[in-house]
């Protein structure tokens, strides 16, 4: 059985084309985990509607804790041999479940990979192959260097399948932004193999005024996990601390591109950004493995941070 976590926040609007996307797989052995994560619209109700109707759904009410405490509400309950995580403004394709459960069956990993498609409202998705999709299969260590490199894998909890003993012991960290960045590095240090297909059957919605979209002071979040990586493989797995530092530097970037560099409350994150990039932007040109986005973004800060901001806020990098 796989379980499918789907925490739900005010998502009225986005509820019904995520949930049957879900109901309508073509893999039928799920159990679809509805948290409903204190509501103050009408997702509630719809999330009780659903299990009138479907023995499959399970509905779980609670108080709002956010997105982190919503999925591990979720992980507390599932009695799945493999989890997924589907965000509720998200939707997949038809053979989302079975295609990755087949890839992990016929390849061993722990995790299979689907690609995605970033869709903003009103757009369709294209159409995909399913059969005899390309598969390549990553070790740990190619999978951790792949992350963090940001090249074939990105960090998302979404989009894939896993084994769900890998969460035994570890769950996303509550009230912060980038959760999945947290828990990234410690789930890949469970797992021999990760399975990546090139079809793209997950649908991320781009929404204006969601969490990720919304610049305050808890993006800086990212810093933080980030840092705490950083220190992790510094003392574990000296071998990553490479990609990791590559990471590091492209959070810095996004943030000094994103953040209103005239407010003072952001004074002291500038700084911080600041500080690392002058401190890793040798260590960066000179490896061959970081993307030349940063490697540009890395020569240009020789110029000064304000005339590094001026450039990335044009776009030009």
């Amino acid at each position: 059985m796989v379980s499918i976590i789907i925490p739900v926040y005010n998502v009225q609007d986005y509820l019904a084309r995520c949930v049957g996307s879900v109901l309508t797989q073509t893999y039928t052995d799920l159990e679809i985990i509805l948290v409903d994560d204190g509501s103050i619209d009408i997702s509630g109700d719809i999330c009780d509607e659903y299990a009138l109707h479907d023995a499959r759904v399970r509905v779980i009410h609670k108080e709002n804790g956010g997105l982190s405490d919503a999925r591990n509400a979720g992980l507390d309950v599932a009695r799945g041999n493999y989890v997924a995580f589907i965000d509720a403004d998200d939707y997949v394709h038809p053979s989302f479940v079975e295609l990755l459960l087949k890839t992990i069956n016929e390849t061993g990993a722990q995790i299979a990979v689907s690609t995605w498609q970033e869709l903003k409202d009103g757009d369709k998705p294209r159409k995909v192959k399913t059969k005899r999709p390309r598969c390549t299969i990553l070790t740990q260590e190619e999978a951790i260097s792949s992350i963090f490199y940001q090249k074939k894998l990105n960090h998302s909890a979404c989009s894939r399948i896993f084994e769900t003993q890998l969460f035994n012991n570890l769950r996303f960290p509550e009230g912060m932004l980038y959760e999945d960045l947290a828990i990234i590095y410690p789930l890949l240090c469970k797992v021999e193999k990760v399975a990546l297909i090139n079809t793209p059957m997950y649908y991320y919605m781009h929404r204006q005024g969601s969490i990720i979209t919304t610049m305050s002071l808890r993006r800086t979040h990212v810093l933080d996990h980030i840092e705490r990586i950083e220190e992790q493989v510094t003392d574990e797995a000296p071998q990553y601390l490479p990609a990791v530092r590559s990471r590091h530097l492209s959070a810095c970037f996004n943030m000094l591109r994103l953040m209103p560099v005239d407010d003072p409350k952001w004074q002291a994150t500038k700084e911080r950004c600041w500080d690392y990039i002058k401190n890793m932007r040798f260590l960066c040109i000179k490896d061959s493995k970081v993307r030349l986005k940063n490697k540009i973004a890395c020569l240009l800060s020789y110029f000064g941070v304000d005339f590094l901001i001026k450039i990335i806020n044009n776009n030009r990098v």
